[in-house]
């Protein structure tokens, strides 16, 4: 048994378990995606202090390695199920670990169309621009979307498809203005607006998207980029959410005792590295003082 199971290897866990450790806790960080979580696929980021100009690639190994070398745990494995008692068990596709205290980190997974997307993943169809747009090197490409995530894939892979086509549900962005302008000023980006994704064609590969059940696109590649769901399936039943299934907390505490949460899972108002990283913090001090008070 350890003293906490920290459930999610992104900015919010990896910060979590570093102060568990400084406090001389024993840790054990849980997840089948690896580590990293969102920021992983990031190819630039700007906003975080004393890193400018960093990938998200290498921001999420240095925070890895970090907490690797004050000694926290790793395995990557997917948790299924959490049991609440005196004793806390955290169940994985391969094994069942036991905790006096966890904290839930599990951020976010990929919002999809609610189309036959999933028939062309790895055919045509991505969520990761920086991961596989050079498979389209001078091909025509589309991302839809209208945050940071949606217009930095587009401006990526400007530098690498022939054609981009920015397709948006509404004609103001929820992204950075500045990122906006970047984009507009490219020559091989064309925006279609007020306007949904309808349907996708093709055969044993994606061959094109419809718009608005009437204009057909032809298209080599799809990135989806259109924000992401909290990723809950296996305590929602367990730890109050709001209804858009984000965890309801006061601080980093959930309903549950010696259950706690931080980052993108968290109901809350803003969802940045930073802030995911802030939470990582403050959960880690409130689990420090309920192991102590015990």
């Amino acid at each position: 048994m350890v003293d906490v199971i920290v459930i999610g290897a992104g900015p919010a866990g990896i910060t979590a378990s570093i102060y568990l450790r400084r406090a001389n806790k024993n840790v054990l960080v849980l997840d089948y995606k690896g580590y990293g979580g969102a920021i992983i696929n990031t190819l630039n980021i700007e906003n975080y202090p004393a890193c400018p100009n960093i990938s998200g690639f290498d921001l999420a190994t240095k925070m890895y390695e970090q907490a690797k070398s004050l000694g926290v745990e790793f395995k990557f494995e997917k948790v299924i199920d959490i049991k609440n008692g005196t004793v806390k068990k955290v169940i994985t596709s391969k094994n069942t670990y036991e905790a006096k205290a966890i904290i839930i980190a599990t951020g976010t997974t990929n919002r999809k169309l609610g189309l036959t997307e999933d028939n062309y993943l790895g055919k045509g169809i991505s969520y990761c621009a920086t991961c596989d747009g050079n498979f389209y090197k001078d091909k025509i490409v589309s991302v839809v979307g209208g945050g940071n995530t949606a217009i930095l894939d587009a401006l990526y892979l400007s530098d690498i498809a022939k054609e981009v086509y920015l397709v948006h549900r509404r004609d103001e962005f929820r992204a950075f203005s500045k990122y906006v302008e970047q984009l507009k000023k490219k020559d091989n980006v064309k925006f279609i607006l007020n306007s949904n994704i309808t349907k996708i064609n093709g055969s044993d590969h994606l061959e094109s998207i419809e718009i608005n059940n009437k204009d057909t696109v032809k298209v080599d590649g799809l990135f989806i980029a259109i924000g992401g769901m909290p990723e809950n399936t296996f305590f929602k039943n367990l730890i109050k959410v709001d209804n858009d299934g984000y965890v309801k907390s006061n601080s980093t505490k959930t309903n549950i005792k010696g259950i706690f949460v931080a980052g993108d899972i968290r109901s809350k108002e803003v969802r940045q590295l930073v802030t995911a990283t802030s939470d990582g913090a403050i959960s880690a001090m409130e689990a420090i003082n309920y192991l102590n008070s015990k």
